[in-house]
């Protein structure tokens, strides 16, 4: 089957894929904060995605899938990698994957196509859900909030006895 070929040569390649994927990560101004992390965690932390593609795809639960990309998410959040260039980091990883894939397949037939799809899918399917438990991840660290910064700045003012509620109210500071 045309999918599984494309999995065991993703897994074959994974050190390119990382080099790559690393490599656009530290240049791209999207994932800019992550320039603050080692190059060489970086690449580890894709490898074990994309060299254990099949084990991902296939035999992991959401649960497996949960608890890892929470977990990420939780460490990265501490480092001071804002959510949204944590999501683009995903979103690229999983699109140097699919332009890898892309360029390596060659469905010639229905049956081969369809396993393309397939994989597209199961792939898509497995990026969804690293990225919504990823965001759960972020919210349980603190990393993300519905509070904007000056709310946040206003409950320190009022935590540390620079402002008062009643100036909340009256939108004046003392």
């Amino acid at each position: 089957m045309l999918a599984m070929r494309l999995v065991k040569l993703t897994e074959a390649h994974s050190g390119e894929l990382c080099r790559d994927l690393t490599e656009q990560i530290v240049i791209s101004e999207r994932t800019s904060d992550f320039r603050r992390i080692p190059a060489e965690e970086l690449r580890l932390a894709a490898s074990e995605v994309y060299r254990n593609l099949g084990e991902w795809l296939l035999q992991k639960t959401e649960s497996d899938i949960e608890a890892r990309f929470r977990t990420v998410a939780t460490r990265r959040a501490a480092e001071g990698i804002r959510l949204h260039q944590f999501v683009w980091a995903l979103v690229l990883s999983r699109d140097r994957l699919w332009h890898f894939l892309r360029r390596q397949s060659f469905a010639d037939n229905v049956v081969a196509l369809y396993g393309e799809l397939e994989l597209q899918r199961l792939l898509n399917q497995f990026f969804d859900r690293a990225i919504y438990y990823a965001v759960l991840g972020y919210e349980e660290a603190g990393g993300c909030s519905p509070k904007g910064d000056l709310a946040k700045v206003r409950d320190l003012a009022v935590s540390i006895g620079l402002m008062s509620d009643t100036d909340l109210n009256s939108g004046s500071a003392s």
